[in-house]
């Protein structure tokens, strides 16, 4: 089975509180007949849609495919957070590179948010770009742990951008029982994640790219030309970009083989009115210290958009909301009985190291996902440098495809089993508190 099909009926978008507040988009084309372009792009995501952009942009000839809607995927339904960064933070970066290419990589993480946010603002996207995002702390020992993350942070890689508040004002900004503390990165920021994503499309197609949706690839065949093509249609590329992320399925076994699939829940409650301030007191978004991270903001309309819960099948569950609600319950007992209006999954990408993964499949075949719950700014960072590295100009992205990336144990075939294993034991220690 296909993750393409497997949750949610063909060409729409899932029952979100983000498509049901997104301006609508009218459908593009199917991809029927032949076509030619300089670059094709697999996969309407932020990924696909920035390389698409930037390299229309540059002046090549693109056409960009996609199996459903754009932004269908990850990218329309994600939890909005901008971060800063890796996903690893930089004491393991520290120990699995070395500092010189920890701070490449900081580097090269800050970039990536810099170039989204001005992005943002150069294409004058609506999208509700605002500052902030918590990273809380369950013990104390947690909690001194993030403080002093944020002075190393300072001290080696020059960023004062992390706040730290004390006990009193942290409660304040987020009054849950379940945190003893954490900190806030100023520089980090959230916005409305499928709104971002329909406005590179638009900006993708007044720069020329010829979008088709419903055209999902069934087979690349490469060589100095080469060939994509989909149930009613093909198209000979120069240069292709699979930007597919965790809805690859088998197209392509190497990426596969380093890239999981895995589902993720989110949900909407009915607006919250004046108790939205016993959410947070200031309008940020927040990641907790689980290893299968809480991660929460408030919507415009003061709902509370709460993200928790995984899955490593193809199907989600029955009661989507009942299986986010209980986390919501343990951050924020006081919900219990708050209405759900919306709740949607979605399904990410995740790599052994959750660094993402850059490769070079062939001389004209370039590839970027595996962002690891990091994707916003690194996909959109990674479509730039893949218009780049497609112009000839491949500094940044070979920089980028020096990140540790090993195969799951046993390939795509085994992957899955062998990450249930794993997450439920890291699960069941979250549950112990240990």
């Amino acid at each position: 089975m296909n993750l393409l099909h497997a949750n949610d009926r063909p060409g729409t978008y899932p029952p979100s509180y983000y498509a049901a507040t997104a301006p609508a988009l009218p459908p593009f084309p199917v991809l029927k007949g032949a076509a030619k372009a300089d670059l094709c792009v697999i996969g309407a995501g932020y990924t696909g849609l920035s390389t698409a952009l930037h390299a229309a942009e540059a002046g090549l000839s693109v056409v960009l495919v996609e199996a459903q809607r754009v932004g269908f995927g990850a990218s329309g339904r994600n939890g909005g957070q901008l971060g800063s960064g890796q996903r690893q933070d930089q004491m393991v970066l520290e120990k699995m590179v070395g500092l010189e290419d920890a701070r490449l990589f900081w580097r090269l993480g800050e970039e990536a948010k810099s170039f989204t946010k001005n992005l943002i603002a150069r294409l004058g996207l609506d999208v509700g770009l605002k500052p902030g995002v918590a990273w809380t702390g369950s013990s104390r020992a947690e909690v001194h742990h993030l403080h002093d993350y944020a002075a190393h942070l300072n001290a080696r890689y020059d960023y004062p951008e992390i706040e730290i508040p004390d006990e009193a004002a942290f409660r304040r900004i987020i009054p849950s029982p379940a945190y003893r503390g954490g900190i806030i990165d100023r520089g980090a920021a959230h916005l409305h994640p499928l709104k971002y994503a329909l406005g590179l499309a638009r900006a993708a197609a007044a720069a020329g790219v010829r979008i088709f949706e419903r055209s999902e690839v069934h087979h690349i065949a490469q060589g100095p030309k080469v060939t994509i093509r989909t149930g009613a249609g093909d198209v000979e590329a120069d240069h292709v970009v699979i930007a597919c992320n965790g809805y690859l399925g088998t197209l392509d076994r190497r990426i596969a083989a380093r890239v999981m699939p895995i589902n993720n829940f989110i949900a909407a409650t009915e607006p919250l009115g004046p108790e939205a301030a016993k959410v947070l007191g200031e309008d940020i978004a927040v990641a907790d210290d689980k290893f299968v991270v809480n991660y929460y903001r408030l919507s415009e309309d003061g709902r509370l958009l709460f993200g928790g819960g995984e899955s490593y099948g193809y199907r989600f569950p029955r009661d989507i909301a009942a299986k986010v609600r209980r986390p919501m319950t343990e951050i924020y007992p006081h919900l219990r009985d708050v209405r759900i209006d919306y709740a949607w999954g979605g399904t990410l990408a995740i790599t052994m190291k959750r660094l993402p993964y850059f490769a070079r499949l062939a001389p004209n075949v370039l590839t970027a996902s595996g962002y690891s719950g990091h994707g916003l700014g690194t996909a959109t960072h990674a479509g730039y440098l893949m218009a780049q590295a497609v112009r000839g100009q491949a500094e940044g992205f070979d920089a980028m495809a020096r990140l540790p990336n090993r195969p799951f144990p046993g390939g795509p075939a085994l992957r899955t089993p062998f990450l249930y294993a794993a997450m439920s034991w890291f699960s069941l220690r979250d549950r112990l508190g240990i």
